[in-house]
């Protein structure tokens, strides 16, 4: 069973489970700022759930990379959208400033 490292919490969840599901299902703040609320509930459109991974998760979407290609984001920055991966196996997580997360 992986486990997700994110905020200074570790939680237990099943390989190929969405990350952003995981970390909504734990209360546990995914977007900063205004973007809890305007955000595209795990379509992979608006990027507000950017992250930095470390650890096994699965490869890029076609919507991720599409999403990732526009600013404020940077597809060579390492950043992954959280509602576009499956956990894979652990993983650590780090969200960055800014409205879409984008400041690591």
């Amino acid at each position: 069973m992986p486990i997700v490292e994110f905020d200074g919490k570790s939680i237990d969840c099943e390989i190929g489970e969405n990350l952003r599901q995981v970390l909504v299902d734990h209360n546990l703040a995914l977007h900063n700022g205004s973007s809890k609320i305007f955000n595209c509930r795990g379509l992979g459109t608006c990027g507000t759930c950017s992250v930095k991974i470390n650890g096994k998760v699965s490869k890029m979407t076609t919507v991720e990379k599409t999403r990732l290609s526009f600013p404020p984001h940077c597809i060579s920055r390492g950043l992954r959208l959280a509602c576009q991966i499956k956990v894979l196996g652990n993983l650590k997580v780090e969200k960055g400033a800014g409205f879409w997360g984008q400041e690591i």
